[in-house]
């Protein structure tokens, strides 16, 4: 028998960095993001021989061990660990041992939400074989407090609950950790224009996204003014994608991205760097109308909103810079778990 489950990608449109603490806590966070075709996956399959084994297949990764209540975190697969080790501390269960199987459709640092959308699908896949009465709000919640006070990952909390819930999705993040998720009902017709003229880039280089959260966090607690100002501005522009997706005005969408790329910058130093720079002005030359880097920054993906017919302008500059355009649709269904 196997358990298994799948949870999806996303991309942040608006507002990103202000759901990471102290900044939420203080001023209260706000992010618009919308859930694409990439998943997380993840399979439990049970196993008879007193032996636990967990593997990255899409990694090469692989340790073996003894059946135990908790699992060492050395820093080899510590996400699917963590999770095992957070469920038999709160839900506690015998085994006789177990395979732990995870794979992700784009690589981790890729500014997608990689790492905390796979302890979603973990997380998903003990829910289902343990028939845990967990809702979406406990997932997500329980996902963000494995990554940010188990293993200590600094990160922020969109990435946990866009996973979870799918689709496109207003947050608003509290302090005592109060996160509200309104999914907003967008017409066909506009979602369709944004897939068409939303390009994914892919710059073919990923970065550990700690250093770069772990320096907005100090600019807030030291009270950097221009840190703090970009952040407040960031969550105004998360208003104002919400405003213009759900009145369709598509047309002012790269507006509302290049806007928060320009205060996005000004958060952390290594946001953006000479070749992120060099990428973003060839898209705009060839037609795109703004764009932004997804995720902390430093690499990963980008995304373009390209208007009219200028994407495959936009994407043949691009690719002249290497990386991959990929190809994706979004979706409205978030974690989904089954038995086989």
């Amino acid at each position: 028998m196997l358990y298994r489950s799948k949870a999806p990608l996303r991309i942040g449109l608006a507002g990103g960095g202000t759901d990471v603490s102290p900044y939420c806590d203080l001023y209260g966070g706000a992010i618009l993001n919308a859930t694409i075709s990439l998943y997380a996956h993840a399979s439990i399959e049970p196993l008879e021989n007193n032996t636990i084994i967990v593997e990255a297949l899409d990694r090469k990764e692989i340790e073996s061990f003894e059946v135990a209540a908790q699992l060492p975190l050395n820093g080899t697969l510590n996400l699917l660990k963590g999770v095992y080790n957070r469920i038999q501390k709160d839900f506690p269960f015998s085994t006789k041992g177990f395979r732990l199987s995870t794979f992700v459709d784009a690589p981790a640092g890729s500014g997608l939400g990689t790492s905390s959308t796979l302890v979603v699908a973990i997380l998903g896949a003990f829910v289902e074989m343990l028939k845990l009465p967990l809702g979406d709000y406990d997932i997500a919640h329980l996902a963000y407090e494995i990554e940010r006070s188990d293993l200590s990952l600094a990160g922020g909390r969109q990435d946990q609950y866009a996973a979870t819930f799918g689709g496109v999705n207003f947050m608003e993040f509290y302090d005592n950790d109060k996160v509200i998720v309104n999914p907003l009902r967008i017409r066909s017709q506009y979602i369709n224009e944004l897939e068409n003229n939303l390009v994914l880039y892919f710059t073919d280089t990923s970065r550990e996204s700690a250093t770069i959260i772990t320096e907005q966090v100090k600019n807030v607690q030291a009270k950097n003014e221009k840190s703090i100002e970009a952040m407040h501005h960031l969550k105004d522009q998360a208003q104002m994608m919400k405003e213009a997706l759900l009145k369709g005005k598509l047309p002012a969408i790269g507006e509302i991205l290049d806007y928060g790329f320009q205060q996005k910058r000004l958060m952390a130093a290594n946001i953006s760097n000479s070749r992120i720079e060099e990428i973003y002005e060839a898209a705009r030359a060839a037609g795109a109308s703004g764009g932004k880097i997804s995720g902390a920054g430093g690499g990963g993906f980008m995304i373009f909103y390209c208007p009219a017919n200028s994407c495959y302008a936009v994407k043949e500059t691009l690719l002249k810079f290497g990386g991959e355009v990929k190809n994706y649709s979004f979706t409205n269904e978030g974690l989904r778990s089954w038995t086989v």
